[in-house]
């Protein structure tokens, strides 16, 4: 399976929507949101799979946030996403809190922990976990997306051009 990952919208549709564009040419089959959404507008973007979104500092109406992407059918996770797909354990978080950041990667509990947040693209591995931030499709060089390919836990970035939907 071939997982999209995504941070950093800050409710920027034609950045959010030419991210969506990457994924959808990457072929994944489902998505994380690792927070920063930004507005309910977004949400609809991501019908094309199933999506999983939490909530990040700059997600203050979380009421609306959180009626948009159950209306959608999509999962809210709230500020922390626990989830397993095709048998991997996954942690999903914005990464503001570190101390849950670094709790959860330490832990070895899971095989991929995915975060957003600093806007700066990061792959590394601890022990069995994988930590991933795939940059940020809005305030970032270069705006970016991930996909995680969970048979074998290889990621990769997509560099993602914001001035072709300008």
């Amino acid at each position: 399976m071939r997982l999209g990952i995504i941070s950093d919208t800050h409710g920027h549709l034609a950045y959010a929507t030419q991210g969506v564009a990457a994924l959808e040419e990457a072929g994944v089959e489902a998505v994380l949101h690792c927070g920063d959404i930004g507005i309910p507008a977004i949400v609809p973007l991501f019908a094309g799979w199933p999506t999983h979104f939490v909530f990040g500092n700059t997600d203050h109406d979380v009421v609306d946030l959180r009626f948009a992407i159950e209306e959608a059918g999509q999962t809210c996770h709230d500020r922390f996403g626990d989830i397993t797909l095709t048998g991997r354990r996954i942690a999903l978080l914005h990464g503001d809190d570190t101390g849950r950041l670094m709790e959860a990667i330490s832990s070895q509990d899971y095989e991929l922990v995915c975060y957003g947040h600093t806007h700066q693209q990061e792959q590394h591995r601890q022990g069995r976990t994988l930590v991933l931030n795939p940059g940020a499709v809005y305030r970032a060089s270069p705006h970016s997306v991930a996909v995680v390919g969970l048979d074998d836990m290889s990621a990769e970035f997509i560099v993602v051009d914001p001035e072709e939907t300008e």
